[in-house]
């Protein structure tokens, strides 16, 4: 299968701060892949050398068979970028925004013109076509900039972070948008601090911390690395958690987390239904009062605790936006 982005040996320095540091990555023509990372990890210079908005202090970059250093107007010509922020003017209307990107792609003003309406009506937005975008909601924001980033029809897009700042429902029509993308044949670049979004919309995920690839492969492969899935329960008291310790250890495939002060207890666990149907016998048993208990999948936090021995969220550790 042909490559749609190949990187070898990515390097980027900052005033002596290593944000990349060796970094390979090959993405598949017609694939998603998610760059899965807390803020400070490199997601965004990934993103910012490959569109070559940035140059490396090292290593090399191809985008379509373009390499990014040396023809980067030609590696811009075949790729479409969408950032951390909905990047619109807000005194343009929605449909202005979009003819403006076409004229500056030199599409001509019909074909801008025509373009502009086909992405508006692609994106939901036609009732709000011809209303200033400082009236849209965060969502609408989002789904123009990224129809800014389709007004070429480019076949690599890159998305940083496409639903930061979205809620729930405006998160599930962004990722609607995006697979309509992906059977169409697009290529993506897909960064996330989400580890749900990169299950829904990534192919192969790449999880990067401190400028390093730290590991690699299918959400689900990931998943199993930290035990699959939890045990999670609340007690009613909790001078019983330590029975309930003793007698649900057994069924985990981890050390349990006790917190005295929550009354909780969590377990990495393998089998599923069974073992909380197992484990609500046993405490049946015990006559122990629960306040809520259930099985949960790992979340991001969970992946990064395993890999790198802490949470995702790290104080005093700069956002990678920042650092350009």
């Amino acid at each position: 299968m042909d490559h749609a982005i190949e990187a070898r040996g990515l390097v980027k320095r900052y005033k002596g701060v290593t944000a990349l540091d060796g970094v390979d990555l090959t993405v598949p023509a017609g694939t998603v892949l998610g760059l899965l990372g807390p803020n400070g990890a490199g997601k965004t210079t990934i993103v910012r050398v490959l569109s070559t908005l940035l140059r490396p202090d090292g290593g090399s970059a191809r985008v379509t068979g373009v390499d990014v250093l040396t023809r980067p107007a030609a590696v811009r010509r075949r790729i479409g970028l969408s950032g951390q922020y909905a990047a619109v003017d807000e005194y343009l209307t929605g449909y202005e925004n979009l003819d403006m990107i076409g004229r500056l792609y030199h599409l001509g003003a019909r074909r801008s013109r025509a373009r502009a309406r086909e992405l508006l009506a692609a994106f939901r937005l036609e009732d709000a076509a011809d209303r200033p975008t400082r009236t849209y909601s965060g969502g609408m924001r989002r789904r123009l900039d990224l129809a800014g980033a389709l007004v070429a029809d480019p076949p690599v897009i890159f998305l940083d972070e496409p639903t930061t700042g979205l809620d729930p429902r405006g998160r599930t029509e962004m990722w609607d948008v995006i697979q309509t993308l992906v059977a169409g044949g697009t290529t993506l670049l897909l960064t996330t601090q989400y580890l749900e979004e990169a299950d829904v919309l990534a192919d192969e995920i790449v999880v990067i911390d401190q400028g390093r690839i730290i590991a690699q492969g299918t959400a689900d492969s990931l998943k199993r690395q930290v035990g699959g899935e939890r045990l999670e329960l609340t007690v009613a008291d909790a001078a019983v958690l330590a029975g309930v310790t003793e007698v649900l250890t057994p069924l985990g495939v981890g050390r349990p987390a006790v917190d005295d002060g929550r009354r909780s207890f969590v377990m990495p666990v393998s089998g599923g239904p069974e073992v909380l149907a197992e484990a609500l016998r046993l405490l049946g048993e015990r006559q122990v009062r629960l306040e809520d208990v259930g099985l949960r999948r790992p979340t991001l936090d969970d992946v990064f605790l395993a890999l790198t021995g802490r949470a995702t969220e790290r104080d005093g550790r700069p956002d990678d936006g920042g650092a350009r």
